[in-house]
């Protein structure tokens, strides 16, 4: 399926087709999100910890030119090598240099969403080199040839049968063995031989602290270690808004990610690079890509201050029985629907009306991002430039036309009234959006302007 031709609506009645799958992806999440909320509400200072972190990400954004070159500058009298990438093209290219540098044609990679945003695997492939992933969730999904639907929990959309007839066909598990015990033994075991043969190992970064150079890594697996203490080359790749100011930072944002994220007190390993052991190379990628843009646009530059702990996601009733393929973009959920329109508004378009506007995803935000509050902005302006499409706008304007003239508007009440009287099948039948998910109640006897005249 080709999913870039594709919006949101379609993908979502794609997902929706399976019932049980979307019940169980949906209770999955809710599950995460009840952890979530048992993990905050442990620490009576929980709330502190969030303001703590949007005024010192705040403070990030508001002096990011000078952060970022006191970063470079650390980095590299700690032995780093940190190059400088516009945009995912330049991203790319630099990390391609870099590998036929060493002459490589496979290497382990531990999770990234920035490498996702880039599209790093598909570029690499192209030029004849293997990335292989090495997060659990994220080789699943590799392994099916699709991308991850969440940026903590890469393959919650699949059932562990599913991962065991995977594993079966790549990795040569017996079939029809589910056991996640036994699934997850088998993967290590497969990803154990290919840690120890690459030579160059990429990972993300969690955050990146200016006052030291270095860049700490979150993961619950250790395969950002693995792949990072053996391989001679460490390519860290990250986006410039991951900055924090001072070491002692990390002592609020690492309390927030992991109970944000899984519901956890904190994740199994917070690794720490800072200076490349004797004969490695640590090289460091700083990517812009649109993030300069999205901090010049004033009502949507707080979304950069986003941890990627997927809580947003976790607790979106739209996202929970969607799907995250749906948003067909790295990103999905609320947090997915805001990032993307900047990097391409006409494509994205469809993405911040998939909401309902709630306020769940901003009340879980660890960092008070106001994400319905930006995608409520992002419709103004999707409006405006002229990228809903053109029934939408038409019916808008049409609603406008008759909502403005009390007349007009009693009239087509009347009308209305009469015609589900009298013939619904001209509003009840397929071509009714709103009727292809619910049933219509009965048509009211009277408006409610006569009731309130005759009850008031």
């Amino acid at each position: 399926m080709n999913t870039a031709i594709k919006d949101h609506a379609e993908l979502a009645e794609a997902f929706n087709a399976n019932e049980p799958r979307v019940n169980w992806h949906d209770e999955t999440l809710w599950w995460v999100r009840q952890k979530r909320d048992k993990m905050a509400w442990s620490i009576p200072e929980w709330e502190t910890l969030r303001e703590t972190a949007s005024l010192i990400k705040h403070n990030v954004l508001g002096n990011l030119h000078a952060y970022l070159e006191e970063f470079e500058r650390n980095a590299q009298q700690n032995g780093a090598i940190v190059h400088w990438a516009a945009d995912a093209e330049e991203h790319n290219r630099i990390v391609l240099e870099l590998l036929q540098q060493q002459g490589v044609k496979r290497m382990v990679k531990s999770k990234s969403m920035l490498t996702e945003e880039c599209h790093l695997n598909h570029y690499l492939a192209d030029h004849g080199i293997e990335v292989i992933d090495t997060d659990l969730g994220e080789r699943i999904v590799q392994l099916a040839k699709e991308p991850p639907s969440h940026i903590v929990l890469p393959c919650i959309h699949k059932k562990k049968e599913e991962i065991g007839d995977l594993f079966h066909i790549h990795l040569g598990t017996p079939a029809g063995n589910a056991d996640p015990q036994f699934l997850t033994a088998a993967a290590r075991l497969h990803l154990r031989s290919e840690f120890i043969q690459s030579r160059v190992a990429i990972t993300g970064v969690n955050f990146a602290v200016a006052e030291t150079g270095e860049m700490v890594v979150c993961t619950n697996e250790g395969n950002a270690d693995m792949g990072a203490h053996l391989a001679d080359v460490h390519i860290a790749c990250m986006g410039i808004e991951k900055l924090i100011p001072q070491r002692k930072h990390l002592g609020v944002f690492l309390r927030l990610l992991a109970r944000s994220a899984t519901g956890q007190p904190i994740t199994t390993y917070s690794s720490h690079f800072r200076t490349p052991k004797p004969g490695q190379q640590l090289h460091i990628v700083l990517v812009d890509n649109g993030r300069s843009r999205q901090l010049g646009r004033e009502d949507f530059r707080n979304s950069l201050k986003c941890i990627r702990c997927g809580a947003c996601m976790n607790t979106c009733p739209v996202y929970r029985r969607s799907g995250g393929h749906s948003y067909h973009n790295a990103i999905a959920g609320p947090i997915g629907a805001i990032l993307a329109p900047n990097l391409d508004m006409k494509e994205y378009a469809d993405l911040p009306f998939a909401s309902t506007l709630c306020g769940s995803c901003s009340n879980v935000c660890p960092v008070k991002i106001d994400i319905h509050q930006q995608l409520y902005k992002w419709r103004q302006v999707l409006v405006q430039d002229g990228q809903t499409n053109a029934a939408k706008t038409a019916g808008m304007k049409m609603m406008t036309t008759v909502l403005s003239r009390p007349g007009l508007y009693r009239f087509a009440g009347k009308m209305a009234r009469w015609v589900m009287r009298v013939a619904p099948g001209v509003v009840s039948n397929r071509f009714n959006p709103w009727y292809k998910q619910r049933e219509l109640p009965p048509p009211p006897a009277e408006s409610f302007e006569t009731w309130y005249k005759k009850n008031r």
